[in-house]
């Protein structure tokens, strides 16, 4: 890879790792969260026509049991965002385990708004796995909050009610269990039926309005209402009616909610006698059934009637997921035969004898996203089956977007409007094309690469890949001699049987599936966690290069006694389940290897292990990310305690807020002694955490330690509580905290300012004069959006050639589709040896971005750049935003045209080449080159051909002549 584009140039070598086997899980449950009902008592649809489009979490489940949970990466949760949806927490999964199905609830439905769009932090999130058992996941704190058996043997399928207060359980016996969820619970209500069949699919009827009271006249319905405002709290309220399964007898179901009694049985086609399996189904707000089975049949029916009202041959097998558009005028069904089908509603000509309209059922549409068997779809904004003069609105001006997964790995998102819409111009949410409607649109398949599953030792050139409870390290032999030809003009093909070889394979007995592990930069340490126990082994090199591990047996009882135990509710006994365990989510050790730093499970502490010694010791342990946020004035500051009196005096980062437009000045490590949120005694037995304390269940998962192994960054998120994601003030994002501690000293150095986005990936990097004090004390946080800063840990300030190169990565990555997963800096040689030549280079699934650390970085950017660019820290957002920043530019006396061209005139001065050789890639890292002070390049992929090749054959059909 070339580093510089004069004639001397300089190069770095690139080893092309294939053969590194981390196999990706398949998706098997896509669900997004419900929209609460609306009032029964105002039953005028909502004309706020100017209202954006928002966007709800993502909750992807995986065959291995993991379930990621992921964010829309935009301001306000509104489109558009070339990213969409990123992965932004993952619950791991009990080992061994899977997902068959998913569902969001909200919590508490009366305190959601009828046009809000549930927070993370107000849903409840429900998962089967082909067992018994359901699943309740505690999603703050990644873990499984509760356990219930069906009492009907497995569970085939489940499904919420529109109200989030009952859960439907299909279930192996033939029955039907509804679950009560109201005030937070989780118990059993009712069984309805009991017949010879699997219900392999269920979904509910539209909910009808209570009937409290009988209809009154009209003259005495005003004087009735202000009588008593809380009979009118009683009429607003939807009860269910009535619910259908799909079994595996060749039938429908149609079940009353109320008596359990069987409404209907709606028997499907046979073939040779053989029995047809509904596997999904679907009900429109009009009570229409659609109902897709194993003959490949898309099927409408009549709920009043059960009688067939259209029948399509769609699909050459297997029909395996449904999603309805949210307006209920769209279908789209996927299976076996990997094709994505599109049903439309359409508006009939009345004919000369009758005068009024008519609608029926189309196919309108199919595309083939995926390249095996489709398992799951969904659709945002999801569907409500509401009565039409209840049915929610939305913009039209937005086209919704359908998801969709399977066994090829991939999450598929396509924008799907209808093509019949021509009355507003369609936005396309995804920025994949001009076309919005789901035929002409291009699709996005997000790559399946995931942060952290390959981990690279620098200085024992070893790769390390984790499964789900098993660990591979290869060796990059030092006898390679990889190319170094630019990657941009040829195709490497390194990593030969003669460049690298397996030096250690692990099977490890644990109790969810691995999430964080790490190998020393020496090679002579290697952790391992999973959700509950990290695991440390010392690694040892043999004769033969092969490695021994020999673990640490104690090193569990060393954690915990400095882990508090969960918090429970006021009054509760404290029992086993408080005891969490010494699960990470991120390991790092120190590049001299004399320190392991381990960032706890949510809620998480930072944990600092001294390794020097015979026996880990335990040195000190940071709480500073679970220190309550204060809320002075407008504006809310990270991690502020609160004075006894309750007067919080205005700060910023720990200093008096200074007066309006002075400068912020950052905490100095001298006033963080006085109180750094840390545990300096942690010798008593584990107490359970403090309210005030505990103010949050904050994860920190992203670590990062400097070069000379003296500085530790550490970044945290948390879903917004319900109280502050009501305000209008605050961020719909997970709020993010960055605190930086001086491992030297053991102690808390600086505190970042907040920022709107989490934070994605944290690295310290060089700067461009290499003579500068602090040249390894830089920062660099990267967020899901592609956007950066750097901060000097050193100089505790925001550097200038930062800002350039934020202003430069805005504007070439802001589009890019994949978020960026990692940043070093590599360094490289010039043939001649006689120069060094330095690069910065950030990598995603799908493309590596280098920009040439030198002089023209250290140019500033343009001040009205640099200003339009800072409404993250000013928090500005919607119209607002946009009128100051027209009021900034029209003050500083520019013009578009000339902001345009400040901007690219910073973008041209600096050194960017984008490379797209490689993809998917797993992870992008260096290790030590045979020369001092020379590094090597190790890129490793997973082609998605591999990993199709490791799965049976998908179905194909020819479509003409025999195979």
């Amino acid at each position: 890879m070339a580093l510089d584009k004069k004639n001397e140039a300089a190069t770095v070598p690139v080893h092309r790792c294939r053969f590194v086997d981390n196999a990706p899980s398949a998706i098997t449950a896509l669900a997004f969260p419900p929209l609460p009902l609306p009032s029964v008592k105002h039953k005028t649809k909502s004309t706020d026509v100017n209202r954006q489009l928002q966007f709800g979490t993502l909750a992807i489940g995986h065959a291995n049991g993991n379930i990621d949970l992921s964010e829309w990466m935009s301001s306000d949760h509104e489109p558009p965002s070339s990213q969409g949806w990123v992965v932004r927490q993952t619950l791991p999964g009990p080992y061994p385990s899977k997902v068959d199905a998913l569902a969001f609830t909200i919590r508490y439905p009366d305190t959601i708004q009828e046009n809000d769009v549930p927070k993370l932090s107000d849903l409840r999130l429900f998962s089967s796995g082909g067992g018994s058992d359901l699943i309740e996941w505690d999603i703050q704190r990644s873990r499984i909050r509760r356990t219930i058996g069906s009492q009907g043997g497995s569970i085939w399928s489940l499904a919420a009610n529109p109200a989030s207060t009952l859960l439907a359980l299909g279930c192996e016996d033939g029955t039907v269990r509804i679950l009560s969820l109201e005030n937070d619970t989780l118990t059993h209500h009712r069984r309805i039926g009991k017949v010879k069949c699997r219900m392999l699919s269920i979904a509910w009827g539209p909910p009808v309005p209570k009937q409290s009271r009988a209809p009154q006249p009209q003259n005495k319905k005003s004087s009735a209402d202000s009588e008593s405002d809380s009979d009118d709290e009683d009429d607003d309220e939807w009860v269910d009616s009535w619910l259908v399964t799909g079994c595996s007898d060749s039938s429908l179901r149609k079940w009353d909610t109320n008596s359990g009694q069987m409404l209907e049985r709606i028997g499907t086609d046979k073939i040779r006698g053989e029995r047809t399996l509904v596997w999904t189904i679907g009900v429109l707000g009009d009570g229409t059934i659609i109902s897709g089975d194993s003959l490949g049949l898309v099927k409408f029916w009549d709920s009043r009637t059960g009688t067939q009202v259209h029948s399509f041959q769609a699909h050459g097998a297997d029909v395996l997921c449904m999603a309805i558009s949210p307006d209920g005028k769209a279908v789209y069904t996927s299976g076996v035969d990997q094709k994505t089908v599109q049903f439309s509603q359409v508006t009939i000509t009345p004919s000369a004898n009758s005068g009024s309209l008519s609608t029926r059922w189309v196919q309108t549409g199919a595309k083939r996203m995926h390249s095996h068997d489709v398992r799951t779809l969904a659709m945002w904004p999801p569907h409500t089956p509401l009565p039409s003069v209840f049915r929610r609105t939305f913009p039209p001006d937005v086209a919704p977007i359908l998801a969709s997964g399977g066994l090829d790995m991939s999450l598929v998102l396509a924008p799907a409007a209808l093509a019949s819409n021509t009355v507003v111009k369609i936005a396309n949410p995804l920025v994949t094309s001009v076309e919005a409607s789901f035929e002409d649109a291009y699709h996005r398949r997000v790559a399946y690469t995931q942060e952290g599953r390959v981990r690279v030792s620098s200085g024992a050139r070893l790769i390390s890949s984790a499964s789900e409870a098993g660990l591979t390290v290869w060796r990059i032999s030092r006898g390679s001699n990889p190319s170094p030809d630019d990657v941009l003009d040829g195709d490497l093909d390194q990593g030969l049987a003669s460049d690298w070889e397996k030096v250690l394979e692990m099977d490890l007995n644990v109790y969810s599936n691995i999430i964080a592990h790490e190998i020393s930069e020496d090679g002579s340490w290697l952790a391992i966690s999973d959700c509950y126990e990290t695991k440390l082994f010392r690694l040892q090199t043999i004769d033969d290069g092969q490695l021994i591990p020999k673990r640490v047996r104690d090193f569990s009882s060393i954690l915990q006694p400095h882990i508090p135990l969960l918090p429970s509710k006021f009054g509760e006994p404290i029992t086993q389940h408080h005891h969490r365990g010494t699960g990470a989510l991120a390991l790092r050790f120190t590049p001299d290897s004399s320190k392991l730093v381990v960032s706890t499970t949510a809620p998480s502490y930072i944990l600092v292990v001294d390794l020097t010694n015979e026996q880990p010791q335990f040195l000190r342990r940071f709480d500073h990310h679970l220190l309550q946020d204060a809320y002075p004035g407008d504006r809310a500051i990270a991690g502020l305690k609160a004075k006894p009196n309750g007067v919080q005096k205005p700060q910023v980062n720990g200093v008096t807020k200074p007066s309006e437009g002075g400068d912020v000045e950052m905490k100095d490590a001298s006033e963080d002694e006085v109180s750094d949120g840390s545990e300096d005694s942690d010798a008593s037995a584990p107490a359970l955490e403090t309210k005030a304390r505990l103010s949050s269940t904050a994860s920190v998962s992203h670590l990062a330690i400097s070069p000379d192994g003296q500085w530790l960054a550490s970044s945290s998120h948390w879903p917004p509580s319900t109280a502050s994601s009501a305000s209008s003030s605050t961020s719909p994002h997970t709020s993010t905290k960055t605190h930086i501690y001086n491992l030297d000293s053991i102690s808390h150095h600086t505190t970042l300012p907040s920022f709107p986005l989490p934070v994605q990936h944290l690295a310290f990097i060089d700067s461009p004069d290499s003579s500068s004090y602090s040249s390894t004390s830089n920062l660099l946080l990267t967020f899901p959006n592609n956007s950066v800063q750097v901060y000097d840990v050193e100089q505790r300030q925001f550097p200038p050639w930062g800002k350039t190169l934020s202003a430069v990565l805005d504007q070439r990555l802001r589009s890019m589709h994949d978020a960026v997963l990692g940043a070093f800096t590599a360094t490289a040689s010039t043939s001649d040896g006689s120069n060094k030549k330095r690069a910065l280079l950030f990598w995603s699934a799908t493309w590596i971005c280098k920009i040439g650390l030198n002089q023209s970085l250290s140019r500033p950017s343009s001040s009205f750049h640099s200003s339009s660019h800072s409404s993250h820290r000013k928090r500005r957002r919607g119209k607002e935003a946009d009128k100051e920043s027209v009021q900034d530019r029209e003050a500083a006396g520019l013009d578009e045209e000339e902001v345009a061209r400040r901007e690219q005139d910073v973008s041209r001065g600096v050194e960017f080449k984008m490379i797209t050789t490689y993809r998917p890639m797993l992870c992008v890292d260096r290790v030590n080159g045979s020369d001092a002070g020379s590094s090597e390049l190790v890129v490793v992929e997973r082609p998605l051909v591999d990993v199709l090749a490791t799965l049976p054959p998908a179905y194909f059909k020819h479509r003409y002549g025999r195979a």
